[in-house]
């Protein structure tokens, strides 16, 4: 497309960090100035006002290019970075990595269909990275949970001293007075969680702890 347009994005995770290293690339590739948006700030919550000037009314059009020194400058972890790689290409637009070489190679018109296969492999590849550290940080948590001492029926962190999970759930200082009435079918199960501000699951639950004799002492 003749008026398609190459922009360059460059990203530090704080205003203590440079982006000259980033903005150097783009110049030895012929970037002006006023093509280069940059952020400095986390990429935790993608609240970045430049990137998401990339994406707003007057940002990159399908047929445009968008160049990055580094992959992660798109997200903060490999799923994020998958997810955007697939915005882009949705949106008919192509991504440049720098430090990726095989992105940066010029398709000749008609021969587009590369671009996808390089997209699809780009993504096929950080699905399965992204994948198998899932996997590994929950082996590694089933690993630590399984290691942690039992006390009282809970596992317990030997680093925070804290049990781990959700706490149990604690009976009200009304509960014997409601719960004797409600089963002497006096109020109703929606007036005593009202009463006594509970849920419904939190209810019932502690009707079961009480009648499997775990009742308030």
């Amino acid at each position: 497309m003749e008026d398609s347009r190459t922009l360059y994005y460059a990203r530090v995770s704080s205003r203590d960090q440079n982006l000259t290293r980033q903005i150097d690339a783009f110049k030895n590739l012929g970037a002006k100035d006023d093509e280069i948006v940059t952020d400095a700030k986390s990429g935790k919550d993608f609240e970045r006002e430049g990137y998401n000037a990339l994406k707003g009314v007057l940002g990159l059009r399908k047929g445009d290019t968008l160049v990055v020194k580094e992959l992660d400058r798109l997200g903060r972890n490999k799923e994020a970075i998958k997810q955007e790689l697939e915005y882009w290409k949705d949106k008919g637009i192509r991504i440049k990595i720098i430090d990726l070489p095989t992105t940066m190679t010029e398709i000749p018109i008609g021969q587009e269909w590369i671009l996808d296969m390089i997209n699809n492999i780009l993504i096929e590849v950080l699905s399965t990275i992204a994948e198998q550290e899932r996997l590994k940080i929950r082996s590694r948590q089933s690993e630590g949970i399984a290691s942690m001492p039992l006390v009282n029926g809970k596992k317990v962190s030997l680093k925070t001293g804290n049990a781990i999970g959700r706490p149990s759930a604690q009976f009200p200082v009304k509960w014997k007075t409601f719960y004797s009435e409600w089963k002497a079918g006096k109020i109703t199960a929606k007036k005593c969680m009202d009463e006594m501000n509970l849920k419904r699951t939190t209810f019932y639950k502690l009707v079961k702890m009480q009648e499997n004799g775990k009742e308030q002492r």
